[in-house]
């Protein structure tokens, strides 16, 4: 019997089977493990090493069924692992419900695995929601025979300092090392010694260091591993869960935030199969404490004139404040930022055009190109799902540019590194071959920086292909127009990854100079008539406005009056140091942020802005896809964006005629995406570069873990960020006098870097240091990826 099993696109045969469970006749497909068709029927056979997501082991025999001969030769002499054995036609299966055989030898395996663990479940973290607890309860003995002393060890063992090991609760399922060497391909932890003396630890000097190493804590079935952050703080039964989206990168991974008195307790994975199956990175499971840090923003301050300071005040008088000072100002931009939900975006976007009157607004805190803003107007705004997490494993070739998934995209790693062992084929593009590349068996093509272009103009794409491209080709000449290119020569399909959460939102919403929501061009008549119908007012500004690099520019040279600013980072934009004597030059700058900054600190007006935790809204993640969250805090002081901009608008005599995210998301949802003439992307031939013999290129990229400011208040988690390190071919470092393992000085047109030099595959004239480790390059050097640096031995 076959049934179609429609998949996307693809549209496979998939053959039945036909078997019996506890008398009941279930057909499921071929290959299904007996533990799986049993649930089909509503049994739950216990079990503690089996996962859906991780390869069949049959370590802790806990789901031991009988199967009995049927007279066809399927029979079994005596009790077997289900989540081992694949159902077969005509297969009789007896689980515990109707075979005493089977719930006598689960009793068995039960006895022997409570034998040695301690009875501290008041105590223990898992307790309350702990598989070995309630399997216990339901299918153990009323009492232990065993009367002689517990296997004892040293606790906690430290694997990491953010993951630690109570080894005497461990029941050796596995699940922890199996997670670690199967889907994050990072295998520091491992079964030690033989016997009663079998262990989970790790190697002598060799820390659990991966990103994903959270996960084997929420897998873990009996409460042996456990954060250090949440240890004994809390208990399951004392927590208010609430279903989220994580807002660290653009991977949209969905989490649970559970919360007690006003406070995130923890974040674990959410279940989603399209996007992050079960899996997250420890940033998206760690790194919650950003927004309750000291330095938070709780009351609108307002600089006082006469002395110079900011000082508290009411919103009403901020409100008004911030309204005088930009109506006065002669010309004036917007500058979004990345991590803004589509709600928030679009109200910026609106408040713009309609409040302020003008096209100067960019959500890119980072270096840009005319080139990408009409590559993304053209191609990427307004479109749905092109390329989705499941299309990567049905891809013959994914070829990453200007992206190091990684480090920049967590939950689009795991999933590569799942492609790639169903036999997909990574290729990147790169300088070098990295930790990621290696764990998904993948090729690099050696490219320099600004060669990226013409390295993939010169790739042979088999049919199949998918490219990602990163945000980093914004500073490639011609690197987006090839994509462009090359997806249409081949037939590959292609998708823009961004590093940030809300970088698509804000595409979608408007945030660009050069485009209305929707990926509405700002040049189109018709395009702008269509939305300033939808918003009421009689037209829009015609010219395309400045972008965030222009801005800075006009801002610094007093050609802009005011400044609106939310969620960006000095030191992040294209460079910090002429962004800093444009925030000081601006006749009126409003901050609308979560926390103190840099910004704030030049601020005119300061507006205390809610979190994500502390808002309704949405996040549109690489794919195009939709990722609404719900509010999980309700104890704020401060507003969401949508509702400082509605008051600020009130105030000028121009409302957007929107208060909060739901009116925002409402009417972003009925303006719709553009089904008009689309802006023409005209496209760019790529150049190679040219490498002078004295200077360097810089190749860099902003680690998982560093000193971005989401994850401050997370210190046990960052002590398990990666050394940062400067990398360069021997030939390289040599020349520039350079001793591996030593400290290096990079030095740019702002200033000097020092890191301890390592050896790697760099072609010559190239060096690759993390964009934001210890030191913020942008900020100390003046220039970033593709950048001319020069490098010298020791450090001044």
């Amino acid at each position: 019997m076959t049934l179609t099993e429609s998949n996307g696109a693809d549209t496979t045969p998939v053959e039945l089977i036909t078997l019996t469970i506890d008398d009941v006749e279930v057909s499921v497909p071929k290959g299904t493990l007996v533990i799986r068709a049993a649930e089909l029927i509503g049994t739950e056979i216990p079990r503690f090493c089996d996962h859906p997501l991780l390869a069949p082991v049959g370590a802790c025999r806990q789901c031991l069924v009988e199967i009995p001969d049927a007279g066809n030769g399927r029979g079994m002499p005596k009790p077997q692992a289900s989540c081992t054995i694949e159902a077969a036609p005509g297969m009789v299966v007896r689980t515990q419900v109707t075979s005493p055989v089977a719930e006598k030898a689960q009793e068995g395996i039960l006895e022997f695995l409570l034998a040695n663990h301690p009875l501290d479940c008041p105590v223990c973290d898992k307790g309350g929601e702990c598989p070995l607890q309630n399997q216990a309860l339901s299918h153990g003995a009323a009492e232990s025979r065993f009367i002689e002393t517990k296997r004892l060890f040293p606790k906690p063992l430290a694997l990491s300092s953010q993951v630690l090991l109570d080894r005497e609760r461990c029941v050796l399922c596995q699940r922890c090392t199996r997670f670690q060497s199967e889907i994050a391909g990072d295998p520091f932890i491992a079964l030690l010694e033989r016997g009663a003396q079998q262990q989970i630890g790790i190697a002598p000097d060799v820390p659990f260091g991966s990103y994903f190493s959270g996960n084997t804590i929420q897998i873990c079935p009996v409460g042996a591993l456990t954060s250090a952050d949440y240890r004994f703080r809390s208990r399951p039964f004392d927590l208010i869960s609430v279903p989220s989206v994580s807002e660290h990168d653009a991977c949209g991974s969905a989490i649970r935030v559970d919360h007690r008195r006003g406070k995130v307790m923890r974040r674990l994975a959410g279940d989603d199969p399209e996007v992050n199956e079960e899996w997250i990175t420890d940033k998206d499971r760690f790194a919650f404490t950003w927004s309750r840090q000291a330095d938070r923003l709780t009351t609108p301050l307002v600089r006082n004139p006469q002395t110079g300071e900011l000082e508290p005040t009411s919103w009403p008088g901020a409100l008004a404040v911030a309204a005088r000072g930009l109506a006065a100002a002669a010309g004036k931009a917007v500058l979004t930022g990345g991590r803004l939900t589509v709600e928030d975006a679009y109200a910026y976007a609106k408040f713009a055009r309609v409040s302020l009157g003008t096209n100067n607004i960019d959500f890119r805190a980072r270096a840009t190109s005319k080139e990408e803003a009409e590559f993304l107007a053209a191609k990427v705004a307004g479109t749905p799902v092109g390329v989705s997490f499941a299309d990567l494993e049905r891809a013959d070739t994914v070829v990453l540019v200007g992206l190091e998934p990684e480090d920049e995209a967590g939950t689009l790693f795991l999933r590569l590194r799942k492609a790639s062992r169903k036999g997909v084929k990574v290729i990147a593009i790169a300088s070098h071959t990295t930790r990621g590349l290696t764990k998904m068996n993948g090729t690099l093509v050696p490219a320099v920086p600004g060669g990226e272009a013409a390295a993939l103009a010169a790739l042979d794409l088999p049919a199949g292909s998918v490219i990602l491209a990163g945000e980093r080709l914004a500073t490639v000449p011609g690197a987006l127009s090839a994509v462009a290119a090359r997806a249409t020569e081949t037939g590959a399909r292609w998708a823009w990854v961004p590093r940030r959460a809300g970088d698509r939102s804000a595409l979608d919403a408007g945030c660009l100079p050069n485009l209305l929501p929707g990926g509405r061009p700002v040049a189109s008549a018709e395009a702008r008539a269509d939305v300033a119908a939808d918003w009421g007012v009689p037209s829009l500004p015609a010219e395309p406005g400045l972008d965030t690099e222009a801005i800075i520019a006009a801002a610094a040279s007093g050609e802009l009056g005011a400044l609106v600013v939310a969620g960006v980072d000095v030191d992040d934009l294209p460079d910090p140091a002429l962004a800093r004597d444009a925030l000081r030059s601006v006749d009126f700058l409003v901050s609308l942020e979560v926390r103190e900054s840099a910004v704030t600190a030049l601020a005119d007006v300061v507006l205390p802005v809610a979190p994500p935790v502390e808002k309704a809204g949405t996040f549109i993640n690489w794919e195009g896809r939709l990722r609404p969250f719900d509010q999980v805090l309700f104890e704020s002081r401060a507003l969401p964006d949508v509702r400082v901009l509605a008051g600020i608008a009130e105030e000028l005599g121009r409302p957007i005629g929107l208060r909060t995210p739901q009116d925002a998301a409402a009417e972003w949802h009925e303006l719709g995406p553009w089904d008009g003439k689309r802006a023409p992307f005209r496209g760019r031939k790529p150049g190679a570069p040219k490498l002078v013999s004295k200077t360097l290129v810089l190749d860099t990229w902003k680690l998982m873990i560093d000193d971005g400011r989401l994850q401050d208040g997370a210190e046990t988690y960052r002590l398990t960020a990666r050394v940062p390190v400067l990398r360069a071919n021997a030939a390289t470092l040599a020349v520039h006098g350079v001793e591996p393992g030593t400290t290096a000085t990079l030095t740019g047109p702002s200033g000097s870097a020092h890191l301890i030099a390592e050896v790697a595959d760099l072609p010559d004239g190239v060096v690759w240091a993390p964009t934001n480790s210890g030191v913020h390059l942008g900020a100390a050097l003046g220039v970033g990826h593709g950048g001319r640096v020069s490098l010298a031995g020791g450090a001044a």
